[in-house]
């Protein structure tokens, strides 16, 4: 895996050459940045690669040294979150799967068998739903900060505000989660 430091410099140098390593090293972080914010697999890989045609065509406008000092992991998460809020903002169809997948026989791993991923669906579920209740202001730097894993710095960056202030809104979508949650899980752990 190349640094962003070093990336951002091949690409100053040769955009069209190195453009390619930039998708394969942000893809499945964007892809799972939309994911979260858009809950549909199929929207969150137009995101993403609405994000990348974007960011290719804007690199292509930057002189080479503007290229070079480019942070390229918040920037291209906020290229990401203004594509989604974007979509967010126009009516979509909604697409029905007319085949589903279908599964004969037990999983060979423990964590595979039904029971097991009963459970971590529910509890995958619960913090699914506790999320997307969020104010879209908190859900946003949470899902930046913890799930994505960017700093405060950088989650501030993508979030075009101030690092305290998005310290804050971290904390508030925590605190917000946790008054969800914890009831479920008391319940839980009594049964």
């Amino acid at each position: 895996m190349i640094d962003d430091l070093s990336l951002a410099s091949r690409l100053a140098t040769d955009l069209d050459g190195h453009f390619e390593q930039l998708v394969r090293t942000y893809h499945d972080c964007l892809f799972g940045f939309a994911l979260r914010l858009t809950r549909s697999r199929e929207e969150a890989e137009e995101c993403a690669q609405d994000a990348f045609v974007r960011a290719f065509r804007a690199l292509e406008r930057y002189p080479a040294e503007r290229r070079r000092e480019l942070r390229l992991r918040p920037w291209l998460y906020q290229i990401t979150l203004n594509v989604v809020r974007n979509r967010v903002r126009r009516p979509t169809l909604v697409g029905v799967p007319l085949d589903g997948q279908l599964q004969n026989g037990l999983a060979d791993r423990e964590e595979d068998q039904p029971e097991m991923v009963v459970l971590h669906k529910e509890g995958s579920n619960s913090l699914e739903a506790a999320l997307e209740g969020l104010p879209t202001r908190y859900k946003t730097a949470v899902v930046l900060r913890h799930v994505q894993g960017l700093s405060y710095s950088e989650a501030a960056e993508v979030l075009d505000q101030p690092v305290g202030t998005t310290k804050s809104d971290v904390h508030r979508g925590l605190r917000l989660l946790r008054e969800v949650l914890e009831p479920q899980l008391t319940l839980q752990s009594r049964n």
